[in-house]
């Protein structure tokens, strides 16, 4: 397992849709430990492959809850409800935070490492940190989110995703 370099905006990869995976194989679990390193590394909650430099419909999500380390191969959401407003960051863009409204629930389908397909309800703070995830797999970044840029001070005991 190694950590990843984080790639910053402007980098081209981080607003294209990326492509979906096919092979199933030691190279994408590689892939996802590196990401899972990576991310605890550099203190993030989430982490997309374009992040990384890859292109990939790849991500994985650990908000430090009961939930534990979720891995999106190929994700999908099939619902949204309800809504939340709350600050959000990105390792993309160090030191940057703004305020986001997002579906306050999410039901997602998806992919694990094996290619076995799995559904998945979240809400609140996770599935705030899995729409932020999946939208990088689109090419779509927070800042296009933002309704408000937030001071560090405004943050206090908030994580970066």
């Amino acid at each position: 397992m190694a950590i990843r370099k984080i790639v910053n905006y402007p980098a081209e990869i981080l607003e294209q849709k990326c492509k979906e995976v096919v092979k199933f194989d030691k190279k994408l679990a590689k892939m996802l430990d590196d990401m899972y390193d990576t991310m605890i590394e550099f203190d993030g909650v989430g982490l997309a492959a374009p992040q990384i430099g890859l292109d990939a419909r790849v991500a994985i999500v650990d908000i430090d809850d009961e939930s534990g380390t979720i891995e999106m191969i190929n994700p999908q959401i099939l619902q949204q409800e309800g809504e939340q407003t709350g600050p959000e960051g990105c390792l993309s863009f160090p030191g940057l935070y703004g305020e986001v409204t997002r579906p306050n629930f999410v039901k997602i389908e998806a992919l694990d490492r094996k290619g076995r397909k799995f559904t998945l309800e979240a809400g609140g703070f996770l599935a705030r940190a899995i729409q932020h995830e999946i939208d990088h797999l689109d090419g779509i970044l927070f800042t296009s989110k933002v309704t408000r840029y937030l001071e560090e001070d405004e943050l206090e005991g908030e994580d970066s995703e």
